[in-house]
């Protein structure tokens, strides 16, 4: 079941303008001349006679690939995924858009907006009068479908796939002049077109392949190059800065360093190259803890960003161009860190924003895992046993990556020993693995957030989730976190899904930990931290506290102990509260949509597959606890395991009104229905 929320309009006056005074309320001082230098650019750069201009190339393409054509593959997923592209279908956050084929680029598909070709860097994107979603609009001129028209092309051979290919850059171009409208108005979504411009560039056989073939192609060659410097100058002149300074920059750091290895063309392209190099060795270390974990607190950016970062190492080596050794290691980190969040079934939790992202697609199978080709690729650049056992087997991204030297590392690691888990404790990301039966059939895996809201002064895409934690047995997931669901114009649903309600902590008072400005702003942000993690053979420990409702009129400190015994393999939960007066709390308990959760007189059961996990909440005389499913009043009992899709799942609350200290205790245990030899 998929649950739509009701219509969001365009944003009103007020609603605009409070965004405006909360964006600026997150600003440092630092920022605001900048902001207001680069407003001022924004008028006046429309009528700027140079802006149009393309100077002639003293150079041609590279001729080198660092894409390459697997031998042996099954052609036939790509030829189905490139026929349905031929036909006019493409598939966007699990909606198929048909019935344009070039599709209408300026269009948003989910809502049939059609956004205005209006100065790009001067359009409110987020009026969904004027855009629609853009989510969805931007998806689209992504262009990943491109490389799957190319891969199609490599694998069968078939002209009509070039031929698509040509048509869709060829009306992209017309329908989006340089500077206008909504695909010119970020600077990721004009680096994510470069990265795919790039690989289906390559795989479609370079500036000499059939797809220039003739005077036609020749001049449609230099239309596109014309194009891809117009995009490298955006990108170049329109970079993320200060608090906007996230995965954006890294990804737009990539998408200009990828072109300029690709058409290292002009020299322009070549020092802007050299600049985004920079930004890149530079942002890879800032972003990123060093013990692996993406700062933004979110895994799909985790994956978004080590994509980002995987695909320029391996270009500029392929270039002969090493980045720094300290990139390279803040990489194997990140691997590490998936690694360890991902249970004995291949899943990850769903910690912070997510939104289905890609930066290219290189593999159309509908079970294709993100996070297990990311370890897969792993494992063949650094010759890692550990990350080969938890990617499982080798996925045909990794192949187009590597080329037959995939192949060939995975079976030397085959015998290799892997020793798993390889690290529990991630302190500069607040992560924390507790567990019993480890990387076994029957492990009992608990990931644990005692980490800051997100990263740098918007903290954008983390959510209100300290001291909250994810279980998951046997490699199924039973409580979790519920996911993100929408971004612009998701109204109260994205507010629940970013809020602490939403995942399974504690809640002071029926408010958030942190205080939300807007979609992408947090205003006053919690802090967390750890102050102890201790493992035996019998029992691990972890305390943690956080002081977001230290803003209250009467200050609430809210610690949290979580206790694994791995004999009896249960779960202690004490929270423990330090407050004066009295306040409305809860405790949340998400359950995954599979579990099947009954009420009995001591608790509740959850039960899923040969697992039943008894939930005793804490024995307050005062408090209650109850099973919600699907409900709108309160928000409460729902799963987004998917952006743009959301559907019911139980979710488990204790409620009580406590006065002065308190110490509540919620006790899991685990036991199978398991009986056979």
């Amino acid at each position: 079941m998929s649950h739509e929320p009701e219509a969001v309009s365009g944003r009103t006056r007020a609603q605009a303008l409070r965004w405006r005074i909360n964006r600026l309320r997150c600003m440092r001082p630092a920022e605001l001349p900048f902001r207001l230098a680069r407003s001022i650019t924004a008028h006046l750069e429309p009528i700027a006679p140079h802006r149009y201009r393309v100077p002639p190339a003293d150079r041609a393409a590279a001729a080198d690939r660092w894409v390459h054509v697997p031998v042996g593959l099954d052609a036939a997923p790509y030829l189905a995924a490139a026929n349905r592209i031929v036909a006019g279908t493409l598939d966007i956050f699990g909606m198929s858009c048909a019935g344009n084929a070039p599709p209408r680029w300026n269009r948003d598909p989910k809502t049939g907006v059609e956004a205005p070709l209006v100065f790009g860097k001067r359009l409110d994107y987020r009026d969904r009068r004027r855009v629609g979603e853009v989510k969805y609009l931007w998806e689209v001129n992504r262009h990943l479908h491109l490389v799957t028209l190319a891969q199609a092309y490599a694998l069968g051979g078939d002209a009509k796939y070039l031929e698509t290919l040509r048509q869709h850059v060829d009306s992209w171009i017309s329908a989006c002049p340089y500077g206008l409208g909504p695909n010119w108005s970020s600077a990721l979504e004009v680096a994510i077109r470069l990265i795919n411009w790039s690989i289906a560039w390559q795989i479609a056989g370079g500036a000499d392949g059939a797809l220039f073939a003739g005077s036609e192609g020749g001049h449609f060659r230099q239309r596109w190059l014309s194009s891809i410097y117009q995009h490298a100058r955006f990108v170049h002149g329109y970079f993320s800065r200060h608090s906007s300074a996230n995965n954006h920059l890294i990804g737009e750091a990539v998408g200009l360093y990828i072109a300029g290895l690709t058409w290292p063309c002009w020299p322009e392209l070549r020092r802007w190259r050299a600049g985004a190099r920079r930004i890149l060795e530079r942002e890879a270390l800032v972003q990123n803890s060093a013990d692996g974990v993406n700062l933004e607190q979110a895994v799909c950016y985790q994956q978004f960003v080590l994509d980002f970062l995987l695909l320029a190492l391996l270009a500029g080596e392929n270039a002969g161009e090493a980045l720094v050794a300290d990139y390279r290691q803040r990489i194997a980190a990140m691997l590490a860190f998936l690694a360890s969040i991902m249970d004995a079934g291949g899943r990850v939790p769903m910690i912070g924003d997510g939104d289905d992202g890609a930066v290219t697609r290189l593999a159309p199978r509908e079970d294709f895992c993100p996070y297990r080709s990311l370890l897969a690729s792993g494992a063949v650049l650094f010759e890692d046993a550990a990350l080969r056992h938890k990617a499982g087997e080798l996925d045909d991204k990794t192949r187009w990556l590597f080329g037959p030297r995939a192949q060939e590392a995975f079976e030397r690691l085959r015998g290799r020993t892997a020793v798993l888990p390889r690290r529990r404790t991630f302190p500069g990301g607040g992560y924390y693995i507790l567990g019993c039966d480890l990387e076994t059939a029957d492990e009992m895996r608990v990931v644990a957030d005692v980490g800051p809201l997100g990263y740098g002064p918007l903290a954008a895409h983390g959510h209100a989730d300290a001291l909250s934690f994810t279980l998951s047995i046997g490699g199924l997931p039973f409580l979790i976190d519920p996911g993100t669901y929408l971004y612009h114009g998701g109204g109260r649903w994205r507010a629940h899904f970013r809020g602490t309600s939403a995942h399974n902590t504690l809640v002071i008072d029926e408010l958030d930990q942190s205080e939300q400005g807007g979609d992408f702003l947090w205003l006053r942000k919690a802090r967390a931290g750890c102050t102890a993690f201790e493992i035996s053979d019998s029992v691990e420990t972890l305390e943690g506290w956080h002081d977001g409702y230290q803003r209250l009129a009467d200050p609430v400190l809210h610690r949290r102990r979580l206790r694994l015994g791995k004999r009896a393999r249960t779960l202690t939960i004490e929270d423990r509260l330090e407050m004066s007066r009295a306040h409305d709390v809860e405790i949340f308990f998400h359950c995954a949509a599979e579990c099947v959760v009954q009420a009995e007189a001591s608790g509740f059961s959850i039960r899923r597959g040969r697992w039943t996990l008894q939930l005793l909440p804490p024995p307050h005389v005062a408090g209650a606890a109850r099973i919600y499913r699907g409900s709108t009043h309160p928000l409460c009992g729902w799963v987004s395991r998917h952006y743009g899709q959301c559907e019911p799942a139980p979710t488990i609350v204790w409620r009580a009104q406590l006065a002065g200290p308190a110490s509540l205790r919620t006790h899991l245990i685990c036991r199978s229905d398991y009986t056979s030899a």
